[in-house]
C-alpha cells in the first residue's frame, strides 16, 4: 500500500505552495487524488511516477498508468 500525501506533504515534496497544489489539481495537471470523506490525499507512488515521467497532464498520466496495469 502506498503512502498517502496531504496537500502540505505534496506541496513540500514539489517545493511549491499549497495554493499552487490546488491550482495544479484544478487545472488537471496532478494525478488523480484519493478522497477520504472530506480529505484529499495523493498516492506517493503516483506522485513519484508522475515526476519521473516529467509531470504530464493528469489524463496522459492516467492513460499511461492504466496501460501499465494491463501488462
Amino acid at each position: 500500500m502506498s503512502e498517502l500525501l496531504t496537500v502540505r506533504d505534496l506541496a513540500s515534496k514539489l517545493k511549491v505552495s499549497t495554493r499552487q497544489v490546488w491550482k495544479l489539481r484544478s487545472s488537471g495537471k496532478l494525478p488523480d487524488s484519493v478522497n477520504i470523506s472530506r480529505s484529499v490525499r495523493w498516492r506517493a507512488s503516483d506522485i513519484d511516477e508522475w515526476v519521473r515521467l516529467g509531470c504530464p497532464a493528469r489524463e496522459e498520466f492516467e492513460t499511461s498508468k492504466s496501460g501499465r496495469d494491463d501488462v
